[in-house]
C-alpha cells in the first residue's frame, strides 16, 4: 500500500503507544514516554503503578496519559475495577482501558457484564475522562461481540476495543468491520494486537479505526514520515519492543 491520503497527524494520533509489558523495567518505561511524546502519539498505555510519573512526563504535550482496568483477563469484582478506576483517575489517566468479565460474557450473564462495564465509564466520565472497552475477540463468537458493541453504544464508552495484545489472537480485519458496524456512530473503535507497520495501521484506518495500540510506534512513524517526504524526526533512542502489541 501506498497510500497518501494522510498527514503525519493523522497516523500518529491513531496510536497508543503500549508500555503494558509486565518485564519494561523503569528506564524502559522511561524511554518508551519519551518516545511517545517525541513522536506525538495519541496516549501512553502503561502500566498501571507507573501512571502518575507517566502523566507528570506528558505533562505540556499532547499526548494523553492511560493505563489499564482490569487488565489482562477481565475477572476482577467489579468493585476492584472501580478502585483502580478511582486510583487511575487521581494519578492523571485521562484515558483507561478496561477488559471486560470474560467469563461472564461467555456465561451470558448479561446484567452482570453490563453493570460492570457502567461503573467504570460512569466513574471515568464523572471525571471528565475516556474509557476504551476490550472484548479480547479471540475467545469471542460473533454474537458476543455484536451484544458487547450494544452495551457499550448503551453505556456510552468512547470506544470498543479488539484485544489486550496478550490473548490468543489480536485484531482481525473481519472483527473490525463487525465491530464498526454494530457500535454506535458516537462509540469509536480501537485494534490491538497484530498491527506491526505502516500499512496494516492504514489498512484499519480505512476500516473505520481510529485508534490502535502499539509497540513498533518509531518504525511505524517514520515509514509515514519517509513516504510524506517529512524530515526524520531523530533525536530520542528507540525503546524497546516486547512482545505483546
Amino acid at each position: 500500500m501506498n497510500n497518501l491520503d494522510f498527514s503525519y497527524l493523522d497516523v500518529a494520533k491513531m496510536i497508543d503507544h503500549s508500555l503494558l509489558n509486565p518485564t519494561l523495567a523503569a528506564a524502559d518505561l522511561e524511554a518508551g514516554i519519551a518516545l511517545a511524546r517525541h513522536y506525538d502519539v495519541a496516549s501512553v498505555c502503561i502500566l498501571p503503578y507507573a501512571l502518575k510519573k507517566c502523566a507528570e512526563a506528558l505533562r505540556g504535550s499532547d499526548v494523553r496519559a492511560s493505563t489499564t482496568i482490569g487488565f489482562p483477563h477481565g475477572g476482577h469484582t467489579t468493585a476492584v475495577k472501580v478502585a483502580e478506576t478511582k486510583q487511575a483517575l487521581a494519578d492523571g489517566g485521562e484515558e483507561l482501558d478496561m477488559v471486560v468479565n470474560i467469563s461472564r460474557v461467555l456465561s451470558g450473564e448479561w446484567a452482570a457484564v453490563r453493570e460492570d462495564i457502567r461503573a467504570v465509564v460512569e466513574t471515568t466520565h464523572e471525571a471528565g475522562q475516556r474509557v476504551k472497552v476490550i472484548f479480547e475477540n479471540c475467545y469471542l463468537t460473533d454474537d458476543h461481540k455484536i451484544r458487547l458493541c450494544e452495551i457499550c453504544s448503551e453505556l456510552n464508552a468512547d470506544w470498543v476495543k479488539t484485544s489486550t495484545g496478550y490473548g490468543t489472537g489480536g485484531a482481525t480485519d473481519a472483527d473490525l468491520v463487525l465491530m464498526r458496524k454494530h457500535a454506535g456512530a458516537h462509540v469509536q473503535v480501537k485494534a490491538a494486537g497484530g498491527v506491526r507497520d505502516l500499512d496494516a495501521l492504514l489498512r484499519v484506518r480505512a476500516l473505520g479505526v481510529t485508534r490502535c495500540g502499539a509497540t513498533r510506534t518509531a518504525q511505524m512513524l517514520d515509514d509515514a514520515r519517509a513516504r510524506l517526504g517529512l524530515e526524520p524526526l531523530g533525536g530520542v533512542a528507540a525503546a524497546p519492543s516486547p512482545a505483546g502489541y
